[in-house]
C-alpha cells in the first residue's frame, strides 16, 4: 500500500496511541492530538488488563515493560463480606496459553509506556489542541481539520479516539451518547497486603461489591460499587470517608486496605456508562475507536481491551490495501460489533442482577460464556 498518506489521531489513550503505533510501522505519517496538556500520565488508579488486551499489547511491542510494570495471575476469588472465600475459579486465557490470564498493574504506569511507545515511533504529537473543525468534501476524499490553536491541516484520514465524551463522534452527526447504568464506583490505589495474589470479588454487605486487583509487587487498586448518586451532593473533600465508609464493612484483606483510604484526592468516583453506537463507526473519512463507541460497565475488565482491539483491527485493515472507502469501514465495524456487543450487553446484565437482587443469577455462566468468545483473534 501507498505510505504516502497522512492520518490525524484524535485522543491520546489506550486506542489512539494503539492506532498511532501500528499506523506509524507501516510508514504512514499520523499526527496525535490530546487534549490535556500532562496527556493523561497521572491520572487513574489501577487497570485489570485481561489476556485478549495482553495480545495487543504484545502486538505493539510493549509487553515486555507492561509484564515487567504489573503482576499476572490467573484466578478470581468469590468471598462473603466478611473475607470467607466461597470459590476460586480459573481465569481463561484470552490471549492465548502464551500469556498471562490476567495483568493488574496502575493505570499510569500503561499510560506511560504507551507514550513512550508513540514517541519511539515518529509521530508528531500536540498535546492540549483540539480538533475544532472537520471538513470534508464530496468532491475528494480526506479532512480538512482546524484546531484550536489557530493551525489547519488536511489528512487522508482522521480517527477518533477520544473517549466517552467523543466531540469527535458529535461532530459527525452520530447522535449516540452514554447512558449511566445506575451503578457508581469508588477507586483507590494503595499498598498491597502480602497475601493478595489475585483479584477477589465481595457481592453483597452495604455495596454492591467490593474488589481489589494486584498492580505490582507492592501495590494494589481496591474498589467499591455502590447505587449511582448526585455526584454533586458529594463534596470531594468527603470522598475517602465516603470510601472508607463502605469499605470497612469487608473483612479479609480489606481492613488492611481500608486503613489507607484517607486522602480523598487520592479517590476516584465514577459512574457506570454504558454506550454502543449501531449502524457505523464512520462517516467519510472520519472513524470512530474505543470509548468513543462503546463503553460497558467494568463488571468484565474488558473496556480497554476492546479499544486496543479496535486500534488493532483497524489498522490491519487499513495498511492491508491501498483503498480507504466505506466498504472498508464497514468491515471494520462489523468485525467489532458481533465482539463488542456482547460484552457490552454481559456487562450490562452483571451489573442489573446486582440491582434487582437477583439472588439466583449465573453470574459465573455469562462471564465464562463472554470470556470464550474473548479467545478467538478479534
Amino acid at each position: 500500500m501507498s505510505t504516502s498518506r497522512s492520518v490525524l489521531v484524535i485522543g491520546g489513550g489506550a486506542a489512539g496511541s494503539a492506532a498511532t503505533i501500528l499506523l506509524r510501522r507501516a510508514g504512514i505519517a499520523v499526527d496525535l492530538i490530546e487534549a490535556k496538556d500532562d496527556w493523561n500520565a497521572a491520572a487513574g488508579s489501577g487497570i485489570t488488563l485481561q489476556g485478549n488486551a495482553l495480545r495487543v499489547l504484545r502486538e505493539l511491542g510493549v509487553w515486555d515493560q507492561v509484564e515487567k510494570s504489573g503482576l499476572g495471575f490467573g484466578s478470581v476469588g468469590i468471598t462473603t463480606p466478611d473475607g470467607t472465600v466461597l470459590h476460586v475459579a480459573d481465569d481463561l486465557r484470552t490471549g492465548g496459553d502464551d500469556l498471562p490470564a490476567t495483568v493488574g498493574m496502575q493505570r499510569p504506569a500503561l499510560q506511560r509506556i504507551l507514550i513512550d511507545a508513540v514517541r519511539a515511533s515518529g509521530a508528531a504529537v500536540r498535546l492540549g489542541v483540539r480538533a475544532t473543525s472537520l471538513d470534508q468534501s464530496a468532491d475528494e476524499p480526506g479532512v480538512t481539520v482546524r484546531f484550536s490553536d489557530g493551525d489547519a491541516r488536511r489528512y487522508d484520514l482522521v480517527i477518533g479516539a477520544d473517549g466517552l465524551a467523543s466531540a469527535t463522534r458529535a461532530s459527525i452527526g452520530i447522535t449516540d451518547r452514554p447512558e449511566p447504568t445506575g451503578m457508581a464506583i469508588w477507586r483507590i490505589a494503595a499498598p498491597r497486603p502480602a497475601g493478595v495474589t489475585r483479584t477477589d470479588l465481595a457481592y453483597g454487605g452495604p455495596a454492591y461489591i467490593a474488589g481489589y486487583c494486584p498492580t505490582g509487587e507492592d501495590t494494589l487498586y481496591a474498589y467499591v460499587v455502590e447505587a449511582r448518586r448526585d455526584r454533586a451532593s458529594i463534596p470531594p473533600a468527603s470522598y475517602a470517608d465516603e470510601m472508607r465508609g463502605l469499605a470497612r464493612h469487608y473483612g479479609g484483606f480489606w481492613p488492611e486496605i481500608t486503613a489507607h483510604i484517607t486522602d480523598p484526592e487520592k479517590v476516584n468516583y465514577t459512574w457506570f456508562d454504558r454506550l454502543l453506537v449501531e449502524g457505523s463507526w464512520h462517516r467519510g473519512r472520519v472513524v470512530l475507536v474505543g470509548d468513543a463507541v462503546h463503553c460497558c460497565p467494568p463488571t468484565l475488565a474488558q473496556g480497554a481491551a476492546l479499544s486496543l482491539e479496535d486500534a488493532w483491527v483497524l489498522a490491519q485493515l487499513l495498511t492491508a490495501g491501498d483503498t480507504w472507502d466505506d466498504a472498508l469501514f464497514l468491515t471494520y465495524y462489523e468485525r467489532r460489533i458481533a465482539r463488542v456487543r456482547p460484552v457490552v450487553e454481559a456487562s450490562v446484565q452483571i451489573g442489573q442482577w446486582q440491582l434487582d437482587g437477583v439472588r439466583d443469577a449465573d453470574v459465573p455462566g455469562l462471564m465464562g460464556r463472554t470470556m470464550a468468545l474473548l479467545r478467538e483473534l478479534p
